[in-house]
């Protein structure tokens, strides 16, 4: 990973809706539905079945997430950086792993750290938080997809 790509910023600011088009090429996730939320410091990324495993004297993960809206789950693998207490939307400390990936939204690209939880029962697969969007995004709350919109079969309502 370059220096350039951790510290990725845009040269003038993007205004994005409350909704987006997110890529995770490094887990192979696309086109995935994302929530932009400004209230979470921390993405966060729906994921099931998640197991630790060693690799090369690294601790790793192997979990299970969705591709992307109307397709069926994929397994993933991504090296663990640290676990950490994430206060949820409900107000619950939960004890969280924490991924570092790529992360695309619209014309940047950065590496992201992304918490892993079982979003199963949330509108939107993946929620962007604060630290991903203070790279120059700018959001209109009244706006959705403004960066491209999904086929209509998969959006839901």
């Amino acid at each position: 990973m370059t220096a350039k790509k951790r510290n990725a910023r845009l040269k003038e600011p993007q205004v994005i809706g409350w909704c987006e088009l997110i890529d995770l090429p490094d887990l192979g996730l696309y086109s995935m539905h994302a929530k932009i939320d400004t209230g979470a410091r921390t993405s966060s990324l729906h994921a099931t079945r998640i197991r630790t495993f060693e690799r090369d004297g690294e601790q790793w993960l192997r979990f299970r997430s969705p591709r992307s809206a109307g397709h069926g789950p994929q397994d993933c693998e991504a090296r663990l950086v640290e676990e950490r207490k994430i206060t949820s939307s409900n107000g619950q400390v939960q004890h969280r792993y924490v991924i570092e990936t790529t992360m695309r939204l619209g014309p940047l690209e950065w590496m992201a750290q992304i918490s892993l939880a079982n979003r199963g029962t949330m509108a939107f697969p993946i929620l962007v938080g604060r630290r991903g969007l203070r790279r120059g995004f700018l959001i209109d709350s009244r706006q959705k997809w403004m960066l491209g919109r999904p086929p209509q079969e998969t959006i839901k309502s």
